[in-house]
């Protein structure tokens, strides 16, 4: 059985719903699966998953949260080549370039991404809930 890790941050609880929704869809795809704040997880947690999402959302100038997930971030993202990967997360205004740049470094440093990357403008909708459970099941 495939083992998962839905890491996330969140303020609003917004991409607490997302991060339910992507630990949702890899359970119902068989994964035997671990839903975790960013505080919850180590960088030593990393070897006894074989897919993990990663979800925060967009914080000041469109950036990942920098007081607990971005140093979470930081020391795990060299040990994700070669694993199942997945990031999502919500923002309330801009564009999502949050996300893009997240995108862009995942794919600088060789790291391959199981599914596009999720986002949801504040609350997710029906349609990013769905594509979470996508996520999920992508990491199995």
């Amino acid at each position: 059985m495939s083992k998962v890790a839905v890491v996330f941050w969140t303020q609003s609880g917004n991409t607490e719903q997302m991060a339910q929704a992507v630990a949702d869809g890899a359970k119902n795809a068989g994964a035997d699966v671990d839903l975790l704040e960013t505080s919850d997880f180590s960088p030593a947690s990393v070897s006894e998953y074989q897919g993990l999402a990663f979800g925060c959302p967009a914080m000041g100038d469109e950036q990942l949260e920098d007081s607990e997930f971005q140093p979470l971030w930081d020391s795990v993202k060299g040990s994700l080549i070669g694993k199942k990967i997945g990031i999502f997360g919500s923002y309330g205004w801009g564009d999502g370039e949050w996300m893009r740049s997240w995108e862009a470094e995942c794919k600088e440093l060789g790291i391959t991404l199981a599914s596009d990357p999720v986002i949801a403008n504040e609350a997710p909708d029906d349609g990013a809930v769905e594509a979470c459970r996508s996520l999920g099941a992508s990491l199995v």
